[in-house]
């Protein structure tokens, strides 16, 4: 990386940037609501984190970066924090003014949370029909399940995703937190389609996004196969477990390369200009990839015995070449220090209380747009800023507690 801490803020005009103009309440812990709401603030809304007097129970993770939670860091910059206690009147009171001047109201406390505190769906909707408003829970607010708290590991083993990953008889999570990062980017993309729609029709919407519905339609194809082949996909590792060849083969000492074959083209390929085997291109066996996945426990230790014996950058040169899509076994080194980033400038610094940090650029690249490099918030930073344009004068922090 070439660039240098230094200050991160950016000077932008609000009415460029794709949600310029647009307020956004969050009530909001952990990862799915605050990553959907830095999705927002990316985009140039005016994001408003409201947090207890304890604050994110996310802050409080690690001390990892500068002092501060890497979650925390990751999901809540240029975001505006002010602290209320919604347990007291006068908190209830200035969130409710709050409301009032907000476009969008996101949240992902636990079940009934919101309700109980007097700003459940249909309060609300009575109030201030124009208010898109997002509720992100586990399991939906209906059936059930409503009632049970979730998080991202105990959805991804809801929704099935330990059954399909992982090494055959050992169940694995995803290293991510998945779960929440689907529920944070349908959350997302909802609200921007519901201000959309208030566009034309001036209304207000209601969204229920669950966890669950969000990470069951990313295990939909794997539950085709259970469906409709009345078989269970097996786990396969760092491989592909309905495309082979596609994954990570070793190509010894020790040394591993990621490719995938995906075509009759590149199959044939592969056997002729990288294998060296051209006969396994007519090899009945393995014509296509439905018959190659019926014998792959016969086809992947062949492929895997002429690649150990050429090495990992004969095999790339070999790969590219070929027009086979092949990538490296990057660890998180090999991320930060990826070439693609450097050269496309994607690692910035973002201020933060605990001093400048490296941050990834959003991924939403758009023309005609300023990147929104904004800080990550202390606790409370923003309290009285943000109570001062409430009340059209400055109010102390121990006057909503």
């Amino acid at each position: 990386m070439t660039e240098t801490p230094g200050s991160a803020a950016v000077v932008r005009d609000a009415a460029a940037q794709p949600l310029g103009g647009i307020r956004v309440v969050a009530l909001e812990h952990a990862v799915a609501g605050p990553l959907c709401s830095r999705h927002l603030a990316d985009l140039g809304a005016d994001v408003v984190k409201v947090e207890p007097p304890a604050g994110d129970l996310a802050r409080h993770y690690d001390t990892v970066v500068n002092g501060q939670s890497t979650y925390f860091v990751w999901a809540n910059r240029g975001k505006r924090s002010v602290v209320l206690d919604l347990k007291s009147e006068r908190g209830k009171r200035v969130f409710r003014r709050l409301l009032d001047s907000a476009d969008v109201f996101v949240h992902n406390l636990g079940p009934g949370a919101v309700d109980r505190l007097g700003f459940g769906r249909d309060t609300l909707r009575e109030r201030l029909p124009r208010l898109v408003h997002c509720a992100i829970s586990g399991y939906g607010l209906d059936g059930p399940y409503r009632d049970r708290k979730a998080f991202d590991l105990l959805i991804q083993s809801e929704a099935g995703l330990l059954s399909v990953t992982g090494e055959p008889g050992q169940p694995a999570k995803a290293g991510v937190s998945v779960a929440d990062m689907c529920a944070a980017v349908y959350a997302m993309a909802a609200i921007v389609a519901a201000l959309r729609r208030r566009d034309v029709t001036g209304n207000g919407a209601f969204l229920d996004i669950s966890m669950l519905d969000c990470l069951s339609e990313w295990m939909v194809p794997p539950a085709y196969y259970r469906l409709y082949a009345d078989t269970q996909l097996p786990r396969a590792g760092a491989r592909h477990n309905m495309v082979v060849p596609y994954g990570v083969y070793p190509t010894g000492g020790g040394e591993h390369v990621n490719f995938a074959v995906q075509t009759a083209a590149q199959w044939q390929r592969l056997c002729e200009r990288v294998l060296d085997r051209p006969e396994w291109a007519g090899d009945p066996r393995f014509a296509t990839n439905e018959l190659r996945v019926r014998h792959r426990a016969e086809l992947e230790p062949l492929i895997e015995a002429e690649l150990i014996g050429l090495g990992t950058e004969k095999v790339t040169e070999r790969l590219l070449a070929a027009g086979i899509p092949t990538a490296a076994v990057n660890d998180l080194d090999g991320l930060v220090k990826h070439p693609q980033h450097a050269a496309r400038g994607r690692w910035t610094f973002a201020d933060s209380p605990g001093g400048p940090v490296r941050v990834l650029r959003s991924p939403f690249t758009m023309d005609g747009t300023a990147e929104p490099a904004g800080a990550v918030p202390g606790l409370g930073e923003h309290t009285d800023e943000i109570l001062a344009e409430l009340e059209g004068k400055a109010v102390g922090v121990d006057e909503i507690s």
